[in-house]
């Protein structure tokens, strides 16, 4: 009769071959994205003699489709074809992009490689490596509009230098406006109240904490910060471990006004004197709010303030349309101001 493994013996030799398999995958991934981005250039060398702007068809491709279909099996139908010969073009040179692009999964480098924006497939490359998005959430943040609407909290100044978004670690690179919480699956009430918002958010916390973005981790609801002679009672806390520092989140179902903003001046202040420790940096406060009304941002200790912010939420997930108009109207506001 045989004599189990010891569970300390067994485990580390479950964990050698999971690594071992782990690797061969990346391996394998590795050396099929760097494939498909040799056929992509073959491909448009073959098609365009390398002259991105010349008109051509499809003929090649079928051809080529039916062959390498023939001989390999799936993978070669027309329109993976065509995503190779768009992968390269969007990623021409083996530089810094390729080798973030060759870490991916060929199924993200397909969906990041629709991106027009060169910094925004960028952004997207960079996060989807640091966190490991899944194809899925992928898709999410980019339907959603993730990188503008982190564009959208920018000064015009910062606007200037786009790229330097992805490494930059302030506030305002890393707060989003607005915020998309069609994950609630809340309407887009005006009766909506404060405390339905606030335990939605906490039983799809893990979704939040995407939308959030990098670094956000969960410190506590209702946290109660006392005075000598006052209780006060914040809605979420949060820290973000790439800013060092706590963020206080306001939630306000109803249009921003003076007096939540001077709250939330006050929640700060008291937090820094109370809850921040040696080691961190300025807290930083955020009213999550149903509207805003930008006179009342721009006259408001919010305009230059470097720990005060205010960003709308939607419950709804809105058309790409809507969400590309909302974001035009707050850059334009911005370089108003």
């Amino acid at each position: 009769m045989s004599q189990s493994p010891d569970n300390t013996f067994f485990t580390e030799i479950r964990q050698i071959l999971a690594k071992a398999r782990t690797q061969v995958a990346q391996t394998v991934n590795t050396a099929m994205v760097e494939a498909y981005w040799q056929i992509g250039k073959r491909i448009v060398e073959e098609e365009q003699g390398g002259d991105s702007k010349a008109k051509y068809g499809t003929q090649l491709l079928q051809n080529l489709s039916t062959h390498l279909t023939e001989e390999f099996g799936k993978g070669f139908s027309l329109a993976n074809l065509k995503n190779m010969r768009q992968f390269y073009r969007s990623c021409p040179e083996k530089g810094i992009r390729y080798t973030l692009s060759s870490e991916l999964s060929w199924s993200h480098n397909c969906v990041i490689m629709r991106e027009e924006n060169e910094s925004a497939r960028e952004y997207y490359l960079t996060q989807s490596k640091q966190h490991n998005w899944s194809v899925r959430e992928l898709k999410r943040q980019l339907e959603t509009q993730t990188y503008q609407r982190l564009l959208s909290t920018k000064s015009t100044e910062a606007d200037t230098e786009e790229s330097q978004l992805t490494t930059q670690k302030s506030a305002r690179n890393i707060l989003k406006d607005p915020y998309v919480l069609e994950f609630l699956n809340l309407p887009e009430d005006p009766s909506i109240q404060e405390k339905e918002l606030e335990t939605a958010l906490i039983n799809d916390l893990q979704k939040f904490l995407l939308e959030l973005g990098g670094g956000f981790s969960f410190v506590a609801r209702q946290m109660r910060v006392s005075t000598e002679t006052s209780h006060f009672y914040l809605d979420l806390v949060f820290y973000n471990y790439l800013l060092k520092c706590f963020v206080v989140i306001d939630l306000k179902t109803t249009k921003l006004n003076h007096q939540d903003i001077g709250q939330m001046d006050m929640y700060v202040r008291m937090f820094d004197d109370l809850k921040r420790g040696e080691d961190d940096n300025p807290t930083i406060g955020l009213i999550l709010c149903a509207d805003k009304d930008e006179t009342i941002v721009q006259y408001s200790v919010l305009k230059e303030s470097e720990q005060l912010f205010a960003s709308k939420y939607r419950t709804v997930l809105p058309t790409e349309e809507e969400l590309i108009a909302e974001l035009e109207r707050e850059r334009r506001v911005n370089s108003e101001n």
